[in-house]
């Protein structure tokens, strides 16, 4: 592995960032077969205490993602990176195992084993971008990986649905063997990730260096930024409850809506794709940290606008359902995106705070996933009878208006606080002030 690791560092630079980019992708996107392909079935006609058997299922396995977002604040604040991939490796062997368990175990006693597939797949996310964060070319790398958190879900609904259909695959059975398709692709993206080289001394002064934090650091850190913090969290909860009741409901969304394909799901999320990844890997070119940190404020600031406006056409019967998700899922996804990739890492550049990006992303996303379970549990014990494309269109529009004014007040509160500290390092451009 050394020796291989050594060849790989004397690659060009852009060459390596690209075997990253496509590693980091490939991994996450693994990842997603072992969470995300139950979705794909609807598990019809099952009830308990009155609340829908796959709402059951979802909610055990966010209560167990969320439980894992609180764990890794501190679980990969301290990582070491020798860690790292023995550490991927056996967090999805073991949600595997879970859906494995969920295949003989009967229902309803078969729903924890998605509370134990959903706890060790939430800190997969920060052992792969933790390979990434730090470098000049982290924005490019990173929306490449991010890309995955849209591709992944609908690709890996299209085998799964497909199994199903084409192979008479039962619903209980499916999510395991969608995993087992998985598994090779998954050793050989984690094997090119331990090639990666460390940051270069042009990475570390562009970016500062990317350090474990302690508890005091963590705190130091929360409570300096705090009003910021607040606003931030705001934003990705409201952004995080929609992509998962869009993620997890896309089938009965778009069935409540008059749409019946098993191919919807990759034409929709590639197209998002697509734009997502060219309008944050343009971000690379911007050199001056703060002022990429301004431009990203306006990329979630623009993705509610489009979640505002491509609602309220749709419900004048101004344009289609498929036009409709499409401007939705991109809102979501152009708001949703960057504080899963950028966001933090040009946070912590522009201030030049020596600590690193999971921990922030893992303190964003216990709270995102917190507030998910909560919504669901909501709707189903408070209007049950509402249909969930009923229910993500009137809720969509909450996220323009209130994540919208929070994403205003966020820049401005940002942008106040680098002028009234004046921060002196060459790459914050106070000038954009």
């Amino acid at each position: 592995m050394e020796k291989l690791r050594a060849k790989v560092t004397r690659w060009p630079y852009g060459l390596v960032s690209v075997l990253a980019a496509l590693s980091s992708f490939g991994a996450y996107t693994c990842m997603y077969a072992f969470r995300k392909a139950y979705a794909a079935g609807t598990f019809t006609g099952q009830q308990y205490f009155h609340i829908d058997y796959k709402v059951w299922l979802v909610i055990a396995q966010i209560i167990g993602y969320t439980l894992s977002k609180f764990y890794g604040i501190k679980f990969i604040a301290e990582l070491k990176p020798g860690q790292r991939a023995k550490s991927i490796l056996v967090l999805i062997g073991i949600a595997w195992l879970a859906l494995l368990c969920f295949a003989i175990v009967p229902a309803p006693y078969n729903i924890i084993f998605l509370f134990i597939n959903g706890f060790p797949l939430g800190l997969i996310w920060g052992l792969v971008f933790s390979y990434l964060e730090g470098r000049k070319s982290t924005e490019f790398m990173a929306a490449v990986l991010s890309i995955s958190l849209i591709f992944a879900s609908g690709f890996v609904k299209t085998i799964a649905r497909t199994l199903m259909s084409s192979f008479h695959i039962s619903e209980f059975q499916m999510p395991f063997l969608t995993g087992a398709l998985f598994v090779l692709p998954l050793l050989l993206f984690v094997f090119c990730l331990e090639l990666i080289p460390p940051p270069t001394a042009d990475d570390i002064q562009l970016r500062t260096k990317r350090l474990p934090m302690d508890a005091a650091e963590r705190k130091d850190f929360l409570i300096r930024f705090l009003p910021g913090i607040i606003l931030t969290l705001i934003i990705y909860v409201l952004l995080t409850i929609m992509r998962d009741v869009r993620d997890n409901f896309e089938v009965e969304i778009w069935a409540s809506l008059g749409v019946k394909n098993n191919a919807i799901f990759t034409q929709i999320d590639s197209i998002i794709s697509v734009v997502v990844l060219v309008a944050m890997s343009l971000l690379i070119l911007v050199k001056q940290n703060l002022k990429a940190f301004s431009i990203i404020h306006f990329m979630i600031i623009g993705g509610c606008i489009i979640i505002g406006v491509g609602t309220v056409l749709f419900s004048l019967k101004l344009i289609d359902p498929m036009t409709w998700m499409t401007l939705a899922g991109l809102g979501l996804y152009f708001g949703y995106v960057p504080y899963n990739a950028v966001f933090f890492e040009r946070l912590l550049a522009s201030y030049h705070y020596k600590g690193n990006v999971g921990f922030l992303i893992y303190v964003a996303d216990s709270m995102g996933y917190l507030g998910s379970v909560s919504i669901l549990l909501i709707k189903e014990i408070g209007r049950p009878n509402i249909s969930w494309g009923t229910f993500f269109q009137q809720s969509v529009m909450t996220v323009a208006i209130v994540g919208g004014a929070c994403a205003i007040l966020s820049l401005l509160y940002f942008l106040h606080i680098a002028r009234k500290q004046k921060y002196g390092y060459k790459n914050v451009d106070i000038s954009i002030l």
